[in-house]
């Protein structure tokens, strides 16, 4: 029998960060959605929080078709989870300061601090898909094609909003909802091309 191309213990250790990643998602959501002024981007983090939900449960039942416990802590878990409560409680500050604009930016701060890890987590998994074979392999791939698309847009379009609100805080013309939300884009280089085309929108 083939040795597999990945380190088992590690897609175990990757695996049990991302259940705690979508945890902790969930939260910075709800936090964030507390703190939107703009009609729009409370919407679209409204969305976002429903997809996390259902993001746990694809990475819960992956962990169960492999025979890992989706609950179990692990260190590196604890600093995954660490990491999620400091965001929720720098929406809290930003939002018990009372200056109702800049908490809004401050909640998607820590969306897009929160997304990066989330996008970086199901990225790895896509690359243990790859070459995964058999129950593993098909378990990877059914899981990685459910959420990688969600993923790609929870981050490119919420770093759109977060750069637009920070230039309209700074008294400059934004683009609102940004160029990445109103081209709809996926991928890294549709954000890029959008961002490039944001003064044609103003």
């Amino acid at each position: 029998m083939p040795k597999p191309r990945y380190d088992e213990a590690q897609l175990k250790d990757l695996l049990l960060q991302m259940m705690e990643t979508e945890l902790g998602g969930e939260q910075v959501y709800r936090a964030a959605i507390d703190c939107a002024t703009n009609e729009d981007l409370k919407k679209e983090w409204e969305g976002y929080l429903d997809e996390t939900l259902s993001h746990q449960n694809v990475v819960r039942t992956t962990c169960e078709k492999l025979g890992i416990d989706p609950d179990e802590v692990v260190p590196s878990r604890l600093v995954v989870k660490h990491i999620g409560d400091s965001l929720v409680k720098a929406i809290e500050l930003a939002r018990q300061a009372g200056n109702p604009a800049q908490a809004q930016l401050v909640a998607c701060e820590c969306v897009v601090y929160a997304e990066t890890k989330d996008h970086a987590n199901w990225e790895l998994l896509g690359k243990v898909a790859e070459v995964a074979t058999g129950d593993v392999g098909r378990a990877l791939k059914d899981a990685h094609e459910r959420v990688e698309k969600d993923e790609d847009h929870h981050l490119y379009h919420t770093k759109g909003w977060c750069r637009e609100l920070w230039i309209a805080s700074l008294g400059m013309p934004a683009v609102l909802p940004p160029p990445e939300e109103v081209k709809q884009v996926e991928t890294a280089i549709g954000a890029s091309r959008a961002e490039q085309q944001r003064d044609a929108m103003l």
